[in-house]
């Protein structure tokens, strides 16, 4: 995964108000709202943080940092970005009862259990 450049976590709210915002409940949760960002970006959307219905304290190129980092530390291999990748564009994890999903499912756990630590360090996650 490549490193990020820049990561912009300016608020679209006036000078001396501060915009409320609402974390995510779990790293999953912040996986897929990241992956419908990013997948709406790439169709051409033009993503300015905290337009949307919730207000969220992060942008999506945040929490892909903090998977890059993962990675750059060898916390987690490529094949559990590929996994999250792979499952987090069809916006549903997979599931550990579908023999052909076990493997998927494992790889899933273990980068989502990683990444929740420094997702709730950042504050995206409560």
């Amino acid at each position: 995964m490549p490193a990020l450049a820049h990561i912009s976590m300016t608020s679209r709210a006036p000078i001396g108000l501060k915009c409320r915002t609402e974390p995510f409940r779990s790293a999953e949760e912040a996986w897929f709202w990241t992956m419908a960002a990013l997948a709406a970006r790439r169709d051409g959307a033009r993503y300015t943080a905290n337009n949307g219905r919730t207000a969220r304290p992060c942008e999506p190129d945040d929490v892909v940092k903090c998977l890059d980092t993962l990675y750059r530390r060898r916390r987690i291999d490529l094949v559990h970005a590929r996994i999250m990748r792979i499952w987090g564009e069809r916006q549903t994890a997979p599931s550990p009862a579908y023999a052909g999903e076990r493997g998927d499912w494992r790889l899933w756990r273990e980068a989502l259990d990683r990444l929740e630590w420094p997702l709730r360090i950042k504050g995206i996650v409560v």
